[in-house]
């Protein structure tokens, strides 16, 4: 496997809730899908267990901000390459239009 995909989350529940459907529904699938969550209160647990299915690992726990997110992702990556998509962000699809919720 050559790709992880990491997303960083903190209370944005909607915005999470785009970025992981934009990422599950796409149809290139050798990747591994890494979602850290700050230990959100808004429900954001809630829609990453709702598609833990999709996602490789996930953690939703307090961290010490942006970066020490961005590095607990890395850690656990194990991929050639990482991409850094985060939570707000979307992939497009084949198309090159953005991939509806």
């Amino acid at each position: 496997m050559k790709l992880s995909i990491i997303t960083i989350n903190l209370n944005n529940v909607a915005g999470l809730q785009k970025t992981i459907e934009s990422v599950v529904k796409q149809t290139f699938t050798d990747y591994e899908y890494i979602v850290i969550d700050g230990g959100s209160t808004d429900g954001s647990a809630d829609i990453i267990k709702q598609h833990a299915n999709k996602i490789t690992y996930w953690v939703s726990e307090p961290d010490k901000g942006i970066y020490n997110a961005m590095n607990k992702g890395i850690r656990v990556a194990k991929g050639e390459y990482c991409l850094f998509l985060n939570s707000g962000d979307w992939l497009i699809n084949s198309n090159g239009n953005k991939l509806s919720p």
